[in-house]
């Protein structure tokens, strides 16, 4: 499996993406100098797309297989490729607080931490639907770890497509997300526009 190792501050800097959509309200980011450097409209498609890429922390080959897949669904293909990211396991885990970080959410999926509807699924890109009951398997529930994540996650905000029940490590997804539910301000017509070309 591939795993990008680019120091996450200067990658943030280099996307102009403020730290804290990552998840940890702890990073914490220097000024930088603006620029009057004018990019390119192919410079501003892709720089779109890597921000897209980084946030959810999904490789080049893996995200256009999702926009392949999001044009083929009924409706916009930016907003059926943003639910798309958005309906990932590991990100629904991030999203109901049971991970500081997506790369958090990402490993601990990987681990096998994390149940949906009772199974064992250890696949970050597993795509949820409503109904699913994604959990903390028992085994991993006393480890020390998930005190300290949920101290760091308290008083995060809860999309309204999920249901958390932090004491008992469990969420539910009640609703296919929708555009609106995506918190970060990404503006997928320019990833569309890139990948038409």
């Amino acid at each position: 499996m591939a795993v990008s190792r680019e120091p996450v501050i200067k990658k943030c800097r280099s996307l102009d993406i403020e730290p804290g959509y990552l998840g940890s309200s702890k990073i914490t980011r220097r000024e930088q100098k603006k620029t009057n450097h004018k990019m390119s409209e192919y410079g501003t498609q892709l720089r779109e797309k890597q921000r897209a890429k980084f946030i959810y922390g999904v490789l080049e080959k893996q995200f256009h297989n999702y926009y392949l897949k999001a044009e083929r669904m009924e409706g916009r293909a930016g907003e059926n490729l943003l639910v798309l990211l958005e309906r990932r396991l590991d990100n629904v885990v991030f999203r109901l607080g049971f991970a500081r970080t997506r790369r958090e959410a990402r490993q601990i999926v990987g681990h096998a931490h994390i149940s949906v509807n009772g199974k064992t699924v250890n696949i970050p890109s597993y795509q949820v639907k409503p109904g699913d009951v994604i959990a903390v398997r028992e085994k991993a529930k006393s480890t020390k770890r998930y005190e300290q994540i949920l101290d760091a996650t308290e008083g995060g905000v809860i999309p309204g497509w999920l249901e958390a029940d932090r004491e008992n490590l469990k969420g539910t997804v009640k609703v296919m997300p929708t555009r609106g539910d995506v918190d970060f301000p990404f503006e997928e017509n320019l990833i569309v526009e890139l990948y038409s070309k």
